[in-house]
C-alpha cells in the first residue's frame, strides 16, 4: 500500500526542503520512494540534478519526476482516444495530435493528480512524496475525486429522471439509432456503462484521500503571523475536502515561538532551515509521518445512532461557515472549499434538525 504525503504552506522554499528531506529520510529507512514535483526550477537545484519527465533515480531507494504538463497532455491524449474507440463506433478524434494541445489553465493539476494516481497504482513505490503548490489549488486537485463524483451521479440522476432520458431510453427508434453510432449495449440508465467506470474510478480516489495511513498532508510554516494564518487556513480547507493533516513542521524558529495553542491538537515539530546542503538535520527532526496522520483528527464522523454529523473545521470561525441543505445531500461551505456530504441510508433524505459550531467542530443533527 503506497502513502502519498504532501506538504502546505506559504513558504514554497521550506515547503521544497521538508518534501526533498522527507522523501531522503523514507528512502534511508528501506521504503521506495517517489519524489513528484512540477516543472520548475527549484527542486533540481536543491537536488543537484537535473530532472525529467520520467522518474530517475538518484539514489538507493528515491526516485524523482518533475511533472512536465505538456508530456503528461500527449499522455493522456491517447488514453482519451483509446476511450473513445471503445465507446464509439467511428472515432473522431484521432486526427488530432497529443503534441498540437495546448495546456489550458486548470490542467496541471488535474494531470498531475493522475499521474499520482498511475505511479500509485503501479505498485512500485512505497510512499510518493508530492512537492505541489502547497495552497487551495493543491487542495482542490485533490478533492477532485469527491467533487467530481458529485457532479456525476447528480447530473446523471437528473439526466435519467428527465424527459429527454425517458424518451431516449424508452423510444424503441432511437435506440437502434444511438447503437449505430456508439458500442456499448444502452439501457435504462443511458450512461450506466462509461458512467460506472468512471464512478469506479472517482470510488478509489475518494477512499484513499479518506484513509490517513493512504494519503496525508503535513503544514509547514515559520513564526510569521501572515504564514501562521495561512497555515491554519489551509489547515480548515484541508478539512474541507477530506485530506486529513497529520502535524506542523515549523521551520527556523530561532525566536523560540511557540505554535501549539494555534494549532492544537496537532503536534508541533520544530525542524531546522538547510544550511550548506547537509540534509541531515532537517531529515533528524522529521516526524513519524505515519503516526502522526493516523491520531490526527479525522476530517467527518458519521455517529447514525446519535443521528449526527461532526466536520473538524479548525481555522475558521462561526461566521465563515455556512450549511445549505438542497438537494439530497447536506452541502457545507467553509472558507473557499465547498463540501457535499454523502449521508448513509439511515440518514439519506433526512432534514437537518440543527447544527451548531463549537471548538472547531461543526456538528450536524438530523
Amino acid at each position: 500500500m503506497t502513502q502519498i504525503l504532501t506538504f502546505l504552506g506559504k513558504g514554497g522554499t521550506a515547503r521544497t526542503f521538508c518534501a526533498i528531506a522527507a522523501a531522503k529520510l523514507l528512502a534511508s529507512q528501506g521504503k521506495r520512494v517517489l519524489l513528484a514535483g512540477l516543472a520548475e526550477p527549484e527542486l533540481p537545484i536543491l537536488l543537484g540534478t537535473t530532472l525529467a519527465a520520467d522518474p530517475q533515480e538518484i539514489a538507493p531507494n528515491l526516485q524523482v519526476v518533475q511533472f512536465q504538463t505538456s508530456a503528461l497532455l500527449e499522455r493522456s491524449w491517447e488514453e482519451v482516444k483509446k476511450l473513445e474507440k471503445q465507446y464509439l463506433r467511428t472515432p473522431i478524434l484521432k486526427e488530432v495530435f497529443g503534441q498540437e494541445l495546448a495546456v489550458l489553465p486548470g490542467m496541471d493539476s488535474a494531470l498531475a493528480l493522475n499521474a499520482i494516481r498511475q505511479y500509485d497504482e503501479s505498485g512500485k513505490y512505497d510512499t510518493i512524496v508530492y512537492n505541489g503548490t502547497g495552497d487551495s489549488s493543491t487542495l482542490r486537485s485533490l478533492g477532485l475525486p469527491e467533487s467530481l463524483s458529485w457532479y456525476l451521479r447528480r447530473f446523471r440522476q437528473l439526466f435519467v429522471n428527465s424527459d429527454l432520458g425517458k424518451a431516449i431510453s424508452e423510444s424503441p427508434f432511437i435506440q437502434p439509432l444511438v447503437s449505430t453510432f456508439f458500442n456499448v449495449n444502452w439501457t435504462a440508465d443511458n450512461f450506466a456503462q462509461p458512467t460506472n467506470t468512471a464512478n469506479n474510478l472517482l470510488e478509489k480516489g475518494k477512499a484513499a484521500l479518506a484513509d490517513p495511513k493512504r494519503m496525508a498532508a503535513f503544514l509547514v510554516t515559520t513564526p510569521d503571523r501572515i504564514e501562521v494564518a495561512t497555515a491554519r487556513y489551509l489547515w480548515g480547507s484541508a478539512q474541507q475536502v477530506g485530506l486529513t493533516v497529520g502535524g506542523v513542521l515549523l521551520v527556523n524558529s530561532d525566536t523560540g515561538a511557540n505554535l501549539s495553542p494555534e494549532f492544537a491538537p496537532l503536534p508541533v515539530s520544530v525542524v531546522p532551515d538547510l544550511k550548506a546542503s547537509d540534509w541531515q538535520p532537517l531529515m533528524n527532526a522529521l516526524p513519524d509521518f505515519v503516526t502522526q496522520a493516523v491520531q490526527a483528527p479525522k476530517p467527518i464522523e458519521i455517529d447514525v445512532p446519535s443521528r449526527q454529523v461532526r466536520l473538524f473545521l479548525p481555522g475558521f470561525d462561526k461566521k465563515e461557515v455556512k450549511l445549505t441543505q438542497f438537494g439530497p445531500e447536506v452541502t457545507v461551505e467553509a472558507g473557499d472549499q465547498r463540501r457535499n456530504i454523502v449521508l448513509p441510508p439511515a440518514l439519506s433524505g433526512k432534514s437537518v434538525a440543527g447544527a451548531k459550531f463549537a471548538n472547531n467542530y461543526l456538528i450536524i443533527s438530523f
